[in-house]
């Protein structure tokens, strides 16, 4: 009985430490992800894609799509951060503001820009804290909205300058989902936002650590990743536990757009169909079978006759 009860605490030691150093470095690697610099030194040997609806490709609006464009400064928290106007070619249907995800760039938003601009609508699409060019932030890391969401407060009230004017429709994909989800939380300009339109939304920074554990093919996942949320108090000065937004799309009475993929290796989609289940207010959906913002790659028709659709249910 003695050598069972000895090898029990052994086998419990061992899980324990197992758990503890899994969930240590689970919680290192999530919040070296947000460092400024991470991802993009992961992709600096990619070759920049040369077709505009691709992810990643890179040149203003008129060289990609032939779009006419204006430059405007908006004056963000950190300092004056440019971003790119494209006007409506006719009478004006709407507003928009184009809101890309960590480490990405405002030409992330030209597959939503193209459908926009033929249905009549002006887009601004915004560069923020940490961008190329954009003031950079104390701390170095990007905060998964928790402190990116007063940039995008400057680009609604540059659109909206008050509560009389036009409400306007958000685009966001990745972490522009967890941005725009703190604004509407937070700021008192969130009722001039109309409609949102979101693709692979990072809403819940928890479901990502759980997503990243459970595909490293390792034992107990759930144990290692709430492991590592008890450790991330230690590793991050940002109160990434308040990184939570769902409940702000939720109670969103506008009409709400949501494409995501079941392959997504990044931001789990099983958040982004609860919200969906979840909402009241009109929601369109488009599920697909593709990697982290790649519904759109996948089957673009579907795609814009989704979005379409979307956009004629605003304002009904």
């Amino acid at each position: 009985m003695r050598v069972v009860f000895f090898l029990a605490v052994l086998i419990l030691v061992a899980l324990t430490g197992y758990i503890g150093i899994t969930g240590y470095f689970l919680a290192h690697g999530a919040v070296g992800l947000l460092k400024v610099g991470a991802i993009s030194t992961l992709l600096a040997n990619a070759a920049p894609p040369t077709d505009p609806m691709s992810l990643g490709y890179r040149g203003d609006p008129t060289t990609a799509l032939a779009l006419p464009f204006q430059t405007v400064t908006l004056d963000m928290p950190l300092g004056p951060t440019e971003a790119w106007l494209v006007p409506a070619a006719g009478p004006e249907a709407g507003r928009a503001i184009y809101v890309h995800g960590i480490a990405g760039a405002r030409e992330d938003g030209y597959r939503a820009l193209s459908i926009l601009h033929e249905a009549g609508w002006s887009v601004l699409l915004v560069s923020y804290r940490n961008d190329p060019g954009a003031p950079a932030s104390p701390e170095g890391t990007y905060g998964f909205g928790l402190t990116e969401w007063p940039d995008l407060e400057t680009a609604v009230t540059y659109l909206a300058p008050t509560d009389a004017d036009p409400k306007v429709l958000v685009v966001a994909e990745s972490m522009g989902g967890a941005i725009l989800g703190q604004f509407l939380a937070q700021s008192p300009a969130a009722a001039r936002v109309k409609a949102v339109a979101l693709d692979s939304p990072a809403i819940s920074f928890g479901s990502v650590i759980d997503h990243l554990a459970s595909q490293g093919g390792k034992p107990l996942p759930r144990a290692v990743a709430a492991t590592a949320k008890l450790i991330l108090p230690f590793k991050s000065p940002l109160p990434l536990s308040q990184a939570e937004v769902a409940a702000s799309y939720q109670t969103f009475a506008g009409p709400l757009f949501i494409a995501h993929g079941s392959a997504d290796r990044i931001v789990p989609i099983g958040p982004s169909q609860a919200l969906a289940d979840s909402r009241s207010a009109p929601t369109v959906t488009l599920w697909t079978s593709a990697d982290h913002l790649g519904s759109y790659g996948e089957d673009p028709a579907a795609y814009r006759a989704a979005f379409q659709d979307f956009l004629g249910r605003i304002g009904r």
